[in-house]
């Protein structure tokens, strides 16, 4: 059922996504800042840690995942570091995700070769 859960609400929210692209004049570039910012505003108030033991994966590898993480890390810093922690605990948290994505990008273009588009 865990898979089940993380595939329909995974699809949900990338059909969601993909709605907003066409029926809007939005760039995906402001769509996925939106993402990330409603993931955060969601883990504010609570509700995404059983969004995330409800949906899974579907919950955690989009970019809403990605808005709760930074979230996580500001709050984290903020409690030890006091307010110096706003500045730091979004780049601490959200690191590893970012140098993983960075690192298998490169290796990716390395081994499939990619071109340009005309």
């Amino acid at each position: 059922m865990d898979y089940f859960n993380a595939f329909w609400v995974g699809g949900l929210i990338c059909a969601l996504v993909q709605i907003l692209m066409e029926k809007t004049k939005m760039m995906p570039g402001r769509i996925m800042v939106l993402l990330v910012c409603l993931g955060a505003v969601i883990s504010v108030f609570g509700w995404y840690e059983p969004f995330q033991e409800y949906a899974g994966a579907g919950a955690s590898v989009p970019l809403l995942g990605f808005g709760n993480v930074l979230m996580k890390g500001v709050k984290e810093a903020v409690d030890k570091e006091g307010m110096l922690g706003l500045f730091s605990g979004g780049f601490k948290a959200g690191a590893v995700g970012c140098s993983a994505a960075l690192i298998f990008g490169y290796l990716a273009s390395l081994i499939f070769n990619p071109k340009m588009k005309k």
